[in-house]
C-alpha cells in the first residue's frame, strides 16, 4: 500500500470516527465500542482503527484506560500547542521570528480590545502595570488582556512562544509603554497599535 493511499484510509476511519461520535450523540466521559466493534461497524481494518485511536489520543480527544476501554475526554483546544512545542523545539528558529510571532498574536489582541475594556478593567491593568519584575508585569499584563477577549487558544499559543521568546532575552517595556497600551484601547485608534510595535 502507498503512502499516500495509507493516508486516504486513516484521514477516511477518522472522519468516521468522528460521524460515529456525532451520530451517537458521545459527550465527555462516554465509553467508545472496542477496536473489534468499530472495525465491524466501520467495514475497516483494526490496524486502522488502532492508528486512529492513537491520533485521536495525542489530540486529547479521548483516553485508554487499560482493561477498561477507551473513553471521550472533553475536548481542549489549547492542547494542540502543547502538540506543537515539540515541532517549535525542534526546529532552529531565530530569536527575530520568535518576537514576530509574539508581536503578531499581541497586536490582534489589542486590536480587538480596542475600545471594549471598561473602567475596572483598565484599573486593574494600571495595576499591574506597576509590578516591580518587569518579566512578571509583561506576563500578568498581557496574559489579562487575553483572557478578556476570551481566545484561551490564542492565549496558550502567546504564553507558549513568550516563554521561549523570554528565555532567550529580557522583556524591555518601560511604564510608560504600558501607560501606551492602555489610553489606545480606552479610546485609542487601531493604527496607534503599529506604532507601538517598531
Amino acid at each position: 500500500m502507498t503512502r499516500s493511499h495509507q493516508g486516504k484510509v486513516y484521514e477516511g476511519v477518522l472522519y468516521q470516527l468522528k460521524s460515529y461520535i456525532d451520530e451517537n450523540q458521545l459527550k465527555p466521559g462516554d465509553k467508545l465500542p472496542s477496536e473489534r466493534e468499530l472495525s465491524e461497524q466501520l467495514n475497516v481494518g483494526r490496524s486502522s482503527i488502532r492508528e486512529a485511536f492513537r491520533a485521536m489520543e495525542l489530540l486529547g480527544l479521548i483516553e485508554t484506560k487499560r482493561g477498561e476501554g477507551t473513553y471521550i475526554r472533553a475536548y481542549r483546544p489549547y492542547h494542540m500547542v502543547e502538540l506543537l512545542s515539540s515541532f517549535l523545539l525542534n526546529e532552529s528558529r531565530t530569536r527575530e521570528e520568535l518576537l514576530t510571532a509574539k508581536q503578531m498574536m499581541e497586536k490582534e489582541v489589542l486590536f480587538i480590545l480596542v475600545g471594549k475594556v471598561a473602567e475596572g478593567q483598565r484599573l486593574k491593568l494600571e495595576q499591574i502595570m506597576v509590578k516591580e519584575n518587569a518579566k512578571e508585569r509583561y506576563q500578568s499584563f498581557f496574559t489579562f488582556l487575553f483572557e478578556l477577549c476570551d481566545r484561551p487558544l490564542l492565549l496558550s499559543m502567546w504564553q507558549f512562544i513568550s516563554g521561549f521568546a523570554l528565555a532567550r532575552e529580557e522583556i524591555q517595556y518601560e511604564a510608560c509603554w504600558y501607560k501606551q497600551v492602555i489610553e489606545i484601547i480606552k479610546n485609542g485608534d487601531k493604527k496607534d497599535i503599529l506604532m507601538l510595535y517598531p
